[in-house]
């Protein structure tokens, strides 16, 4: 049985010391493949080196994170974008621009220039039909805002660690060629996603992630999180759909190859 972990920082310097290690524990776990996105223009030039080093294994994204959108933003964009392939090209095998988004958790100080790095980058999607990859936290209402006025012509993306409702679920759902990614939480006790999901987000609008090294599902919490943990969130959500793990698996890698295009 083979899956995929959408989503690990996997260029983190978090793992500098085991790396192939953590990566051979991911292979011998299941993981098929991991999509490693970037924050800024250095990291997104150090995660085009990684996956270079490890084809078909590592895919890469580049892109300015919300929280990195600082007074030069504007400067990290234009040469961030340099990395991007031209519409039909496939240099470097960036197969997503990411990770992008809106976050107003902790300051707005530079809400106006996030909103304007989120939406350069919602255009370069559209230019060069590479699938978003979003974060988004204490901002959905500005972030779906300015998703409508691009909606037809989006190719699609992931709502990166989706941790809402029923009606925050299906305000995202809406976005019809985008996926919900689900990580670590819905392994939490607290977490009210074993509900939310099945009951609102249907078996071919979800991928699996785990954020790595942040959030390691249960019963790792606590530590650093890695790709082979992906496995307990899926064994989390196949329960919570009441369907096997291989199932899943196969509904999850399915949606992987028709967002981004890569061969499971």
């Amino acid at each position: 049985m083979r899956f995929v972990d959408t989503h690990a920082h996997v260029d983190g310097e978090e793992f500098a010391a085991d790396r192939d290690e953590m990566l051979r524990r991911a292979e011998e776990q299941g993981v098929a493949a991991i999509l490693v996105p970037a924050i800024d223009l250095k990291t997104s030039h150090d995660v085009l080196r990684l996956c270079a080093l490890h084809p078909g294994y590592l895919y890469p994204m580049v892109g300015l994170h919300p929280e990195e959108v600082r007074a030069d933003w504007q400067d990290q964009l234009s040469r961030i974008r340099e990395l991007l392939p031209s519409l039909g090209e496939t240099e470097q095998g960036v197969v997503a621009i990411g990770e992008v988004g809106l976050d107003y958790y902790w300051s707005r100080e530079f809400e106006k220039e996030q909103l304007e790095a989120f939406e350069q980058q919602v255009q370069w999607s559209v230019e060069t039909r590479l699938p978003l990859m979003i974060h988004c936290r204490k901002a959905q209402n500005e972030m779906v805002r300015l998703l409508c006025r691009y909606e037809k012509e989006l190719p699609g993306g992931v709502f990166h660690c989706f941790t809402g409702n029923e009606k925050e679920a299906a305000e995202l759902l809406q976005f019809d060629r985008f996926v919900l990614g689900v990580g670590g939480v819905l392994t939490f006790k607290k977490s009210h996603l074993p509900e939310v999901l099945p009951s609102t987000v249907p078996l071919d609008r979800i991928v699996l992630e785990t954020d790595s090294p942040y959030m390691a599902p249960v019963p790792m919490r606590g530590q650093r999180n890695e790709p082979s943990y992906v496995a307990h969130v899926l064994q989390k959500m196949a329960e919570s759909y009441g369907i096997t793990v291989e199932e899943m698996a196969s509904r999850t890698n399915q949606n992987v190859e028709r967002v981004f295009g890569i061969k499971i």
